[in-house]
């Protein structure tokens, strides 16, 4: 055991009145202020094995960092314990402690100092910290005129150097440069082989799924899960009521908010589309690589032979990604009478992130549309990996 949390409580105590001045904070003796009692993390209970990775993910504010605080011991929790066996090292708010009217160098003794360096372990490293951090040319500039950018490399140069028997990390990878994020993930790599146990945060799930044995799944300061990381993301993404509601309400609002725009004889209506998750289940919300299917609902009040269904793809702005019909996949649809369905599954869902929106029709072979409904649905995807741009293109290096 190198980390155990149990029965882990924080409450905070909100005011209900400010009081600035002396007059009020006078006052304040004869008529107490009121305060309102609010709980950011309830009952938290989890252990985390030496040398494993453990992330922690969940919705803002579903008290993430919180736990990290506490755990770190820069917050008290409210009720509760935790024990941390070994040397610890917080990657928390990289930074804090720096000067700005000193230099590079003479920061990071100061910073090093902060984060549990000798003096001796300072000066037998700063050049290391230096060339790591890509800063020669800076050394002697004083902070307040390098880059936040610079001032991050720096901060996160120095914190390395603590050589942790546990770590914590929050939304480091967040910061920085696409080179800079490269050398964290190399750190981190170097140090699950050195056998460091490491509690990482972040809103990240492809570096959850790349770099963490278990995950802790939080939402509105309550344990939601905890267990094998696939496991528990796929929680996240398609199991959390939460999310899951809060995501299809957003998707809801955002598409009656669109002009409508709709067009057809009704001799086929579109009554419905829906989007279906890998377990079946409706979502708004969906991962990147994994199926979906579209669920397109139809009503025929009497019976239309050799009818075609057809879908298009746009971004949010309007770019045109993708079309396909029943005739264009040679699929024939012999006759529909009344109301049923007809579903298109997508095996491994390209778009890496964003919010897409959905054209659905039905129509003949020739002539005037049954149905058209004009980018009036929508889902949201998730990144799971550090590609960027709108579609997955199968790859590889060769070298």
């Amino acid at each position: 055991m190198a980390v155990l949390v149990e029965h882990i409580w924080k409450t905070f105590q909100i005011p209900h009145e400010k009081r600035n001045t002396f007059f009020e904070n006078l006052m304040g003796m004869v008529r107490p202020n009121h305060y309102e009692t609010f709980s950011v993390l309830k009952d938290i209970n989890f252990q985390v094995d030496a040398g494993e990775c453990v992330g922690i993910i969940g919705d803002n504010g579903s008290g993430k960092s919180t736990l990290l605080k506490i755990i770190a011991n820069i917050l008290r929790a409210t009720k509760g314990t935790v024990r941390v066996k070994g040397k610890m090292t917080p990657f928390l708010e990289l930074g804090v402690g720096f000067n700005p009217d000193m230099t590079a160098r003479e920061n990071i003794g100061v910073y090093g100092t902060i984060m549990g360096l000798s003096r001796r372990e300072i000066d037998e490293r700063i050049d290391d910290v230096i060339e790591f951090a890509g800063l020669y040319k800076f050394e002697d500039t004083k902070l307040k005129n390098l880059s936040s950018g610079m001032q991050v490399r720096l901060a996160f140069s120095t914190a390395i150097q603590t050589d942790p028997d546990v770590l914590l990390v929050d939304e480091v990878l967040a910061v920085g440069d696409m080179e800079f994020q490269q050398k964290c993930f190399d750190v981190f790599n170097r140090y699950r082989k050195e056998g460091v146990t490491i509690l990482f945060v972040s809103h990240d799930q492809g570096a959850v799924r790349r770099f963490c044995d278990r995950t802790l799944l939080l939402g509105g300061g309550e344990q939601r899960a905890f267990g094998e990381t696939e496991e528990i993301l796929d929680k996240y993404v398609y199991g959390a009521k939460e999310a899951s509601l809060e995501g299809k309400e957003a998707v809801e609002k955002e598409t009656t908010s669109v002009e409508p725009k709709r067009w057809g004889d009704k001799k086929v209506s579109i009554t419905d589309v829906k989007f279906l998750d890998k377990f079946g289940g409706e979502s708004g919300i969906f991962s990147s690589f994994d199926p979906m299917t579209i669920r397109i609902f139809y009503n025929a009040p009497s019976i239309i032979r050799d009818p075609v269904f057809g879908i298009a793809l746009y971004t949010e702005q309007i770019q045109h990604l993708y079309g396909t019909n029943t005739e264009l996949k040679n699929i024939t649809i012999d006759q529909i009478e009344g109301e049923g369905y007809i579903d298109l599954e997508i095996e491994s869902i390209p778009m890496l992130s964003g919010r897409f929106l959905l054209t659905v029709a039905v129509h003949p072979h020739e002539g005037k549309a049954y149905d058209w409904i004009d980018k009036q649905y929508s889902f949201n995807i998730l990144p799971v990996g550090r590609d960027v741009g709108i579609f997955e293109v199968p790859c590889r290096w060769v070298a």
